[in-house]
């Protein structure tokens, strides 16, 4: 067995253990989702567009990424079909629009023509003491002198206080991942939002503070595996079960869990029993 822990899943156990049991061992099914289809979309498209040469990085040719980027993301998904009538054209200018506007309100945060990104979707991995920690980076750049900058895209809003805790930790634990890799704690963690008030949050992290979130991990694998061992996925419920695919099933919200699966303890802590990295939020 190879236990492995992503960010994402990490703050799927914070929030609720039960939310990680059912997306990790049970492998429910989240429904196709507007926001997080154009967040995917907006991705793709800031990705594909550091393939044009500096010059050609304008907002024009971003805004001719997105239609074939989402034909792309229907070949691969044909169930995002359902987020919108396909027959109806102006109703797909409508939501493919939106994703341009996040597309632009990028391009008033960073300039594309000035940048060089080192690595674009980097897979990253390694080793915690026999737990392999993973992820998706959304973009790394380098400085000239070799110090790396993190950087995530996140087509919502900047979150308030209460909840800003959770996207700086999935950016260091990528933090964390890249010093062990490399042997240099990166010099920025930038946060780029582009829904709501658009706007860039940067940290810079040091090796006290990675060390810390190091510490965090350990705990909380020692709990999922001590949740795994008992079979004991408490619910936690906060504002955020609104939002939950899962809730009927909660019970917690007077719903029954399905039947643990065989092997759920191997499924809860192996990702090759369970599921392929993920990557992330939008």
């Amino acid at each position: 067995m190879v236990a492995a822990l992503s960010p994402s899943r990490a703050s799927d156990f914070m929030q609720c253990p039960l939310l990680y049991r059912f997306r990790v061992i049970d492998k429910l099914p989240s429904a196709p989702s507007a926001p997080a289809a154009r967040g995917t979309l907006v991705h793709s498209v800031l990705e594909r567009l550091f393939d044009l040469p500096s010059d050609g990085r304008t907002i024009e040719a971003a805004a001719a990424l997105v239609e074939p980027q989402w034909q792309a993301m229907l070949a691969r998904d044909p169930e995002l079909s359902e987020l919108m009538d396909e027959s109806d054209p102006a109703a797909v200018a409508a939501w493919l629009s939106e994703a341009v506007t996040l597309i632009e309100k990028w391009f008033t945060l960073e300039d594309p023509t000035r940048l060089e990104p080192k690595e674009r979707e980097l897979y990253v991995e390694t080793d915690l003491d026999g737990l392999t920690l993973r992820g998706y980076v959304d973009r790394l750049d380098l400085t000239a002198t070799g110090e790396m900058r993190v950087v995530d895209y996140k087509t919502g809003k900047a979150p308030s206080e209460q909840f800003e805790a959770k996207a700086w930790f999935q950016m260091k634990f990528y933090g964390l991942v890249l010093w062990r890799l490399h042997g240099q704690v990166p010099r920025m963690l930038q946060l780029v939002y582009l829904g709501g008030d658009s706007k860039i949050l940067r940290y810079s992290p040091d090796e006290d503070e990675l060390l810390a979130v190091e510490r965090k991990i350990k705990a909380l694998w020692k709990a999922i595996e001590t949740a795994a061992e008992t079979g004991d996925w408490q619910p936690r419920t906060s504002k955020l079960c609104d939002w939950c695919d899962h809730r009927a099933l909660c019970p917690a919200w007077g719903g029954t869990p399905p039947p643990l699966p065989e092997r759920a303890a191997v499924l809860a802590l192996d990702p090759h029993a369970s599921a392929a990295p993920d990557l992330g939020d939008n």
